[in-house]
């Protein structure tokens, strides 16, 4: 379980509030207005940007100070940060070690989860040599050997087609639901939502609210929700 005790996130003159916990196991997206702050909610979550008042606990443990590395916790961003420099193979290392030092178990995990999006035998190519949609996957692959409870994905897949951004969002549901893992995710669109979320995070006027279910959310939408929606 995710609990976000009394958290308020300050950056200059904006202010974020959020209290509700996200139960283990669910895909929940994180919806709004653009500068709501639906990221800058994630990277609090992830440890990239500091709370000014609350606590951050996972499974009881508090990580409020937990440094990003050491979360129980792997984010996917929104565009991929994967290291020109490096083939996929080495960008999906680094989820492992750092210094790219790995062992031959920890060089079979990094092939396994490249088979397992789809890059099998193309794990020397660089980025560069690669479409949008493989760029994806080398990013995905990354937090697979991670192993960690909990995937945050910042609306990594919004540069991508109608088509095989559906691809995507079904490979996400599929390997979350092998693992097990708590998904949040940042998105725009209400297709999304509906494709694969089971509770959704309204973030609006200051505010993230707790997580409701998604199918009754869409079909009845509070007045704020309403409008943003359209």
């Amino acid at each position: 379980m995710l609990r976000l005790e009394g958290v308020e996130i300050a950056q200059g003159g904006f202010l974020l509030r959020a209290d509700f916990e996200v139960v283990r196991g669910r895909r929940t997206a994180v919806i709004g207005p653009s500068g709501a702050g639906k990221s800058t909610l994630l990277g609090a979550i992830g440890g990239f940007t500091p709370l000014r008042e609350g606590r951050l606990l996972c499974d009881g443990r508090d990580i409020t100070d937990v440094a990003p590395g050491h979360r129980p916790i792997a984010m996917l961003f929104q565009d991929n940060n994967l290291f020109p420099h490096l083939s996929i193979a080495q960008n999906a290392g680094l989820g492992i070690r750092p210094d790219l030092k790995l062992g031959a178990e920890e060089r079979a995990r990094v092939a396994q989860a490249l088979s397992r999006v789809g890059l099998e035998g193309l794990d020397a190519r660089k980025p560069g040599a690669l479409s949008g949609g493989q760029q994806s996957r080398a990013a995905l692959a990354r937090v697979l050997v991670q192993d960690r409870p909990v995937i945050l994905l910042d609306e990594p897949f919004a540069a991508l087609g109608p088509a095989l951004r559906q691809d995507m969002l079904d490979l996400v549901q599929e390997l979350a639901t092998e693992t097990e893992a708590t998904l949040l995710m940042v998105t725009h669109d209400p297709a999304d939502v509906r494709r694969i979320a089971d509770d959704v995070i309204f973030v609006e006027g200051g505010r993230a609210a707790a997580p409701q279910p998604a199918q009754a959310l869409l079909e009845n939408p509070p007045p704020a929700l309403r409008a943003y929606l359209g």
